[in-house]
């Protein structure tokens, strides 16, 4: 195929943004071209691993002496400054903090616009593709067909079978859907009105109604594994291509030190994601009952790495190659973030999920009723459910051998690969 030039608008945090290069990794191997219009602290990371830099700001630049942000920072701080909100019920935090979320989202999308108007003059691309949760006009006025990636939970695409999204709620027990969708719709339909004003007054369609980004007419992609989708209860139109993994293949090899190499117990991986983490109460108190087992742990500490340490029984740093670290464990121990959740299928192995925000209630949820997984309550579990759960999971041999068959399933399909073809095809 005539080489072509892809732009890709990833979210500022490392789950999309991954995804994205996992796919753009297989698009450029294919001889094409590929820019990434990300938010401007990812600086230096991308063009590290072959892709055009041409970053945004979604916010006015932090003054000259000020120190060099990590990726991802905008939203480590926002999810940090937060956190207390977690430990509402999820029909509480929309108000406290899904609509703060969002309008975070918008006023980075109404910043960047121009940017992005100029990115794409300069970049001149064949193809657009996003991975983010909300619309920027340029993005659909370029003239240029427009691809739409999903890297959250599928209840993004909504139904009326299927729980509200955002809310963990059981997909057999209605009783509260009504509830919670409608103080959803109280409040957040003036901001979506503003926005979708905003929207439409740069030249983009509509939205739909309480919906923050379009529907490609081109090409929708979503992340999920089969086994757990929605798809009897949502059927999805034609332009919708769903894949069961996109693991990228850009992760560093890792050799685990002693003395998890040769300890005793099961091999365990505790990450919360680049944003949870960010909550270093609760990795503490995670740490501390961690350490009380027989088990062995790989420990992806966050951005606030240097705020707690480690026993003996542990190894971890800020950043772990997760994609390197879950064919070695046994166990996860996550936020229940679509990329670990899908990429935990992907490896076969069991999870005990601790939703923390967005539609990390929502996966928590779905692992748990599937049964390939327990949710906990992240904030009030007691110590011996945690070590319960540990056990439990690791004793269920018929549990790891249905994961293990799914998970040779999923690898065959090799996702990244046919979500890169599909969007080359575009």
């Amino acid at each position: 195929m005539q080489a072509k030039t892809f732009l890709f608008m990833p979210e500022s945090a490392y789950g999309p943004t991954n995804n994205c290069i996992g796919i753009g990794n297989v698009l450029r191997k294919h001889g094409h071209r590929v820019v990434f219009a990300a938010e401007a602290s990812w600086a230096g990371k991308l063009d590290a691993l072959g892709f055009v830099e041409d970053l945004v700001d979604l916010a006015p630049p932090a003054s000259a002496d000020a120190p060099e942000q990590s990726a991802g920072q905008f939203w480590t701080d926002f999810i940090r400054d937060t956190s207390p909100e977690f430990r509402k019920p999820t029909i509480e935090q929309l108000s406290t903090f899904v609509r703060p979320t969002w309008q975070a989202l918008i006023d980075g999308a109404m910043f960047c616009e121009s940017q992005l108007r100029q990115i794409i003059d300069r970049q001149q691309p064949d193809v657009i593709v996003e991975d983010n949760v909300n619309a920027f006009p340029a993005l659909l006025t370029a003239g240029v067909p427009y691809v739409r990636i999903v890297s959250c939970n599928p209840l993004e695409m909504r139904g009326p079978d299927l729980p509200p999204v955002f809310s963990g709620y059981a997909i057999d027990d209605r009783s509260d859907w009504d509830e919670f969708s409608a103080e959803y719709a109280a409040t957040h339909e003036d901001m979506w009105r503003q926005y979708n004003d905003w929207v439409m007054s740069c030249g983009a369609p509509s939205l739909a109604p309480l919906d923050f980004v379009h529907v490609s007419e081109h090409l929708n992609l979503y992340t999920y594994p089969e086994i757990i989708d929605y798809t009897a209860r949502r059927p999805l139109g034609p332009t919708w291509t769903r894949v069961d993994s996109s693991v990228r293949g850009t992760d560093a090899s890792l050799e685990l030190p002693e003395p998890l190499r040769s300890g005793d117990g099961a091999l365990i991986y505790l990450s919360l994601g680049s944003l949870g983490s960010a909550d270093t109460g609760l990795m503490r108190r995670l740490v501390d009952i961690l350490a009380t087992t027989r088990h062995r742990f790989i420990v992806s500490k966050g951005p606030l790495a240097d705020d707690y340490g480690l026993p003996d029984n542990m190894w971890g740093a800020a950043q772990v190659p997760q994609t390197s670290v879950l064919p070695l464990v046994d166990l996860v121990i996550t936020h229940g973030g679509n990329n670990t959740v899908t990429e935990c299928f992907h490896f076969a192995k069991p999870m005990i999920v601790l939703p923390l925000f967005w539609d990390q209630y929502d996966n928590a949820q779905r692992v748990h009723e599937t049964g390939f997984g327990r949710r906990l309550a992240t904030y009030d579990f007691a110590d011996e459910e945690l070590t319960g759960a540990i056990e439990e999971l690791l004793a269920d041999q018929a549990l790891r051998s249905r994961l293990s068959e799914i998970g040779t399933v999923i690898r065959s399909r090799d996702g990244v690969v046919a979500a890169a073809k599909a969007i080359e095809a575009v």
